[in-house]
């Protein structure tokens, strides 16, 4: 069994660690954070250190990122890639989440229990999807993408790096959503949404602009 590390010590740190002990493929033997000191204790592991630990470190198999906000979580990881380009990112699947023939996931994805992805589509690097998301068939999803529960899509879907769909966000077949974009929470969205926006509503409008990197948690 491939031993890793988390990188994370917050809530959700916990939901990945319970993904990663129900899939039972993978050992945590602890996390690291820039925040939390070493010997905090997150569900029986211990923070260790922060990435820079990871160059003295040669034990370690594998790591997976586990902060929920897509930027800071890419910031992370392209830091622990400079410092350890050796090291593979895992991707944690729920047993409980169904992934389905002709899929592709990421490394260092998180599916989480009752998440669906449909055929023939594929999920980038780093994303996440919460409990009871849905990507249906023959969708695109770029890196750092993050679907919070009860967000889905029809088939066909186009979603651009580093969005953020709010829970019980609907995006109908065929659809493309820009990068860097935010939807928010319950909204239906039936035309396309630009780069760079925050959309909500029923249907779903371009309210404002947004930055790269612009907190949304």
């Amino acid at each position: 069994m491939k031993s890793i590390l988390i990188y994370g010590a917050g809530g959700h740190a916990k939901a990945v660690i319970d993904v990663i002990e129900k899939a039972g493929e993978c050992r945590v033997t602890g996390l690291l954070d820039r925040i939390k000191p070493p010997g905090t204790n997150v569900y029986g592991y211990q923070v260790l250190g922060n990435e820079n630990d990871l160059a003295v470190d040669e034990s370690v198999q594998g790591l997976i990122v586990a902060i929920g906000d897509n930027w800071l979580r890419a910031e992370v990881a392209m830091a622990i890639r400079s410092i350890r380009p050796d090291l593979p990112f895992i991707t944690a699947i729920h047993p409980n989440a169904s992934v389905a023939r002709g899929a592709e996931i990421g490394e260092g994805s998180v599916v989480m229990a009752g998440a669906v992805v449909n055929s023939d589509t594929r999920i980038g690097k780093h994303c996440i999807l919460y409990t009871l998301a849905s990507v249906d068939h023959d969708s695109s999803v770029g890196d750092f993408v993050s679907f919070a529960p009860h967000a889905a899509t029809g088939g066909g879907v186009s979603i651009g790096a580093y969005t953020a769909l709010g829970i019980g966000a609907k995006i109908i077949h065929s659809v493309s959503i820009g990068e860097h974009t935010v939807v928010g929470a319950g909204a239906n969205v039936l035309s396309p949404i630009a780069d760079y926006s925050v959309a909500y509503g029923t249907p779903a409008r371009e309210i404002r602009a947004r930055k790269a990197g612009e907190r949304y948690l």
